[in-house]
This record gives structure tokens, C-alpha cells and sequence, in this order.
């Protein structure tokens, strides 16, 4: 066997062994280069996350958030379409270990598997226009950027370095991809043209930047950093000028997600012992807890129109998807069910939230109204039995 596919097989293998509890074995058997590989962890909470284990870390570093099955849906820019990922073969006799990219439909219909490679493809970013999709893969060996063609076609290499690089998305005028990347020694943000050139550092410190987002109008990016003993939210200018740290509190101060008006920020924060959300203005500094839930809240996503906020908590004791305006009055619970719901994200026309749900045995992508109604499982790779030994909490 390669050794690019036995490394391979073996993240995948020590994805199952956290799964399952068997962390000391995964330990030994896989340690991948710093910032080389990465590797899909199971939280105590039971959410699936994607993390960079390192060799000089004690923790493993968040990159993102959620993998296999169907994860992660993305709305094309003309809500007509779905992209995600998926381990689709999942645990399956003729799995091919690795996770994939897709599209669909609005309504399911209309499945299109636009990569198909032995190693993985993950967190696609449709570009503004709708007519291409960034991605992250390991086919040449190492973590890097690619962008191809939303009908799968075309697919060319962005970044090529020996570390990790994980796209966060597109400019708003399409020129540039932003993504993080360990080729410095730690995770710092760079962004670069779609065709590779014009690649430029933006941040550089000693901790680890991630969770990157481009303000709607381009002209800032935020992201979440370790710079030192605590997590903070910070801004800095699309040239990689005029850093500023927002938040400079102790603790967490995690995963920023800016308005359409590219004046406030929402992110979550454990300053009150347990994670909640709140709203900041950053030309103001006004600061507005949007929940005070006495359980974890996460996982902000405006709405188009910037007046409300879907969101994930936990304050019934299982996660489930709720909306609430931007100041935190008017909040409902969206989705009701034994399992988790993860990851809400809002049509183009603010009128459906897609979401990742954990029903009947399945991880699968749904569909449903910002009034609860309608709700429709849009995914179904055919999987249930073979899902049904994976432990889902």
C-alpha cells in the first residue's frame, strides 16, 4: 500500500479509535507531521469535529466543525443548490475511507458527486458568483486548497506546502481565497489568488489563527486567536494592517461570524462559565448578550437581512437549532428531536435553514422554514445499517 494511502487510512483508523475510546492506541500508531494531516476527533460532547493534532500541543486545534456523514451544507449563492461533504460509504464493506465532495438540489434532488479521489475532500466554499467551489484536499499528499468548477470539472491546485492550509472562503468580489495555513511553524492566515499567485501573510504570531471570515463588503477579516493564555476575537484589515484584538478577556472568545451590514460580529464566549452569544458592534465596541441560556449556546449564522440569528443549544439538554433577533429578543426553538441538529445556515432568501441532524440512526443534511414548519430531510445515502454501530452520543 502508498505510504500517502496508509497515512491516510490510518487518520481515518484513529478517527474510529477516539470514536470508540481507544485514544492511547491512536496515540502511538498515527502521528502525523506538525500541521500536515488532519484528523477527525470525536468531542466529549459527542459533535464530531475536525482538529490538527500536533506534536507540541496538548490540545488538538480546532479547525472546523463536523464530519461523516453528510455534513456541513453550503447554499449556493442563488439558494438553487447545496454543496457538503460526506463518508457516504461510510463503514461499508466497499468504503473507500475518505470524505467527499457533493451537491445537490435544493430539495435533494439532483445529487452530484463532484470528487472522487482516495483521500479526503472537505469544507467546499461556493465563489460569489456561484460558478466555482473552493475545497480542501489531501490528494497530493499534504492538506491543501484547491478550487474547481461547481459542475466538478477543472479542479486546480491553489496552495502547495508541505503543512496544512484550510480554506475559509472567498472574497466578496471573488479575487482571493482566505485560509490558514502551518507552513511558519503555527497556524496563520494568508490569502491568495484562485489561480495561486499573489500569496500574502496576513497575520503572524504565536499562537494559532482560525475560524476566518471576510467582512461582506472585503474590507476586513475576522478570526478567532490563542495569542496567548486566552482565546480572542480579533479584526484585521484585508492587506493583513490594523490588527485589533475586540474582545481581550480571559477565557473564550471563539468563532466570529459577521452581519451583512460588515459592522457587528457575532461569536460565542465562556465568560459567563458556561458558552453564549453575543452580538459586538466594531465601529462602537457595544457589546449585546443575544442568549443567557444556563447551558451551551454556539454555532451563530445571520440571516440575510443581518435582523435575526439561528443558532445551536444545548439549555434542554440536547442540541437543537433556534432562531432569535439580533438582540436576543423573540427567540424559538426550531427542531425537536432525540438527537442533535448542528450546523444551521440560512437560504440566500432567508426563508429555509439547512442543518445537519442526527435522526433515526443517520447523520443527514435537512430542510426546514424559520417557523419550524416543513421540515424535510434532504440527504440519504442508503447507510442507515452500516451507520448503526457508530455511537451517537
Amino acid at each position: 500500500m502508498p505510504v500517502m494511502k496508509q497515512q491516510h487510512t490510518a487518520n481515518l483508523v484513529c478517527a474510529l479509535l477516539f470514536i470508540f475510546g481507544a485514544v492511547s492506541a491512536c496515540r502511538e500508531e498515527a502521528k502525523p507531521r506538525l500541521f500536515n494531516r488532519l484528523i477527525f476527533l470525536s468531542r466529549q460532547s459527542g459533535d464530531y469535529d475536525v482538529r490538527l493534532r500536533t506534536t507540541n500541543d496538548r490540545q488538538p486545534v480546532e479547525l472546523g466543525r463536523v464530519v461523516p456523514w453528510d455534513s456541513q451544507p453550503f447554499w449556493s449563492p442563488d439558494g438553487t443548490r447545496i454543496a457538503f461533504y460526506s463518508d457516504r460509504n461510510f463503514n461499508l464493506a466497499d468504503r473507500d475511507n475518505n470524505v467527499d465532495i457533493y451537491t445537490m438540489s435544493a430539495d435533494g434532488t439532483s445529487l452530484t458527486r463532484l470528487t472522487d479521489d482516495p483521500t479526503s475532500d472537505a469544507f467546499p466554499y461556493w465563489s460569489p458568483d456561484g460558478s466555482k467551489i473552493a475545497f480542501y484536499s489531501e490528494r497530493a499528499g499534504q492538506g491543501d486548497v484547491y478550487v474547481m468548477n461547481a459542475d466538478g470539472s477543472a479542479v486546480a491546485r491553489v496552495t502547495d506546502d508541505p503543512a496544512l492550509d484550510i480554506p475559509y472562503g472567498w472574497s466578496p468580489d471573488g479575487q482571493r481565497l482566505l485560509f490558514t495555513s502551518g507552513r511558519n511553524g503555527n497556524l496563520d492566515l494568508y490569502s491568495v489568488q484562485p489561480d495561486g499567485d499573489g500569496l500574502k501573510r496576513l497575520t503572524k504570531a504565536d499562537g494559532h489563527d482560525v475560524a476566518a471570515q471576510w467582512s461582506p463588503d472585503g474590507t476586513r477579516i475576522a478570526f478567532e486567536s490563542a495569542r496567548g493564555a486566552d482565546v480572542d476575537v480579533f479584526t484585521v484589515d484585508a492587506d493583513g494592517s490594523n490588527l485589533i484584538n475586540l474582545t481581550v478577556r480571559p477565557l473564550r472568545d471563539a468563532d466570529p461570524v459577521w452581519s451583512p451590514d460588515a459592522v457587528r460580529l457575532a461569536f460565542v464566549s465562556d465568560r459567563t462559565a458556561d458558552m453564549e452569544i453575543y452580538v459586538l458592534d466594531t465601529d462602537f465596541s457595544f457589546l449585546n448578550a443575544v442568549t443567557t441560556a444556563s447551558r451551551e449556546d454556539s454555532w451563530p449564522a445571520w440571516s440575510p437581512d443581518g435582523t435575526r440569528l439561528a443558532f445551536v443549544s444545548n439549555r434542554d439538554f440536547n442540541r437543537e437549532i433556534y432562531i432569535a433577533n439580533s438582540d436576543g429578543t423573540g427567540q424559538i426553538r426550531l427542531t425537536d428531536d432525540p438527537n442533535p441538529d448542528l450546523s444551521p445556515a440560512w437560504s440566500p432568501d432567508g426563508s429555509r435553514i439547512a442543518f445537519v441532524g442526527f435522526h433515526e440512526g443517520r447523520r443527514d443534511v435537512y430542510v426546514i422554514n424559520t417557523d419550524g414548519s416543513d421540515l424535510v430531510k434532504i440527504t440519504n445515502d442508503g447507510g442507515q445499517e452500516a451507520h448503526a454501530t457508530v455511537p451517537q452520543r
